[in-house]
């Protein structure tokens, strides 16, 4: 199920990973994630996403790619996986079936009233979810 795009500026939202790999190297889904990354929302940022994304772009794009990413992800509110997401991930990883990296996702997203903006199909019909 796709959500209509349209963005709140005082929403919340959360790209995963996919996202910002789109985004950063400009790849073919890079502008439809655009109009959220750019937008005057708050953009929150899991640590995992950070991890993932910045390992991503160090091994198949080098430094200076990874950089750009950690400057911009940076500026933005980025979430520790502290004890109540990784609770809350360990339920919603049952729950749903999710793997452990998108049940962090998911979970960080629940927790800061988020939406989550995603190509990834493991979301599929997740309440607070906008596939693209």
């Amino acid at each position: 199920m796709t959500t209509a795009i349209t963005q709140n500026a005082s929403e919340a939202v959360l790209v995963d990973s996919s996202g910002w790999l789109e985004y950063i190297t400009a790849d073919t889904k890079a502008q439809l994630f655009a109009p959220f990354l750019e937008s005057q929302s708050v953009i929150v940022v899991p640590t995992i996403v950070l991890y993932e994304v910045r390992k991503i772009l160090l091994l198949r794009r080098g430094k200076t790619d990874a950089d750009i990413f950690l400057s911009q992800v940076l500026r933005k509110k980025v979430v520790d996986l502290d004890e109540r997401v990784a609770i809350a991930a360990a339920a919603l990883s049952v729950s749903h079936q999710l793997p452990k990296a998108d049940a962090i996702i998911y979970a960080t997203s629940q927790i800061e009233s988020a939406n989550l903006v995603t190509t990834d199909a493991h979301f599929s019909g997740l309440p607070g979810v906008t596939i693209l």
